[in-house]
C-alpha cells in the first residue's frame, strides 16, 4: 500500500479535514510533472460559479501558500488552500478514464448536488 502524508502548511492545532488523493491521481500528477521537467505542485481550489453554485479549479504552483494544505503520495503533490479545505472535506482526489474524456474528479460527500460535467456542485 502506498504512503499517504497529508501536512498542514498552517499554525499547530488546526483540525484538519480528511482529503485523500487516489493512486491513479498521484501517477497522472507524476506523468504531468516529469513531462514538464520541473517538480510542481496541483492546486486544487473551490471557486464561487458553476451552474450549480461552486465550481473545482485545477493549477499548478511552483510554491505552497502559508494557509495550504499539502497531501502528498507516492511523491505527487497537491495543495489545497485553507477556504478550500472546508468544501473538500472528506473527499478524495482521483485521476478518472471515462469513455467521455480523461480528468481529474473529485468525490465530494458534501455536494449534495452536481452537474454533469462534474466540475460544479451545490453544498
Amino acid at each position: 500500500m502506498s504512503e499517504v502524508n497529508i501536512t498542514p502548511n498552517t499554525p499547530s492545532g488546526t483540525t484538519l479535514p480528511a482529503i485523500t488523493m487516489s493512486e491513479s491521481a498521484a501517477t497522472k500528477i507524476n506523468a504531468i510533472m516529469a513531462k514538464q521537467g520541473k517538480t510542481q505542485f496541483l492546486r486544487v481550489a473551490v471557486n464561487g460559479g458553476g451552474c450549480s453554485g461552486f465550481q473545482y479549479a485545477f493549477d499548478f504552483a511552483d510554491v505552497p501558500n502559508e494557509d495550504d494544505l499539502i497531501i502528498e503520495r507516492d511523491g505527487a503533490r497537491i495543495l489545497i488552500d485553507e477556504v478550500s479545505q472546508e468544501f473538500l472535506k472528506n473527499s478524495e482526489i482521483d485521476y478518472v478514464n471515462e469513455l467521455i474524456g480523461a480528468a481529474f474528479k473529485i468525490h465530494n460527500p458534501n455536494a449534495t448536488a452536481s452537474c454533469g460535467c462534474g466540475t460544479s456542485f451545490s453544498i
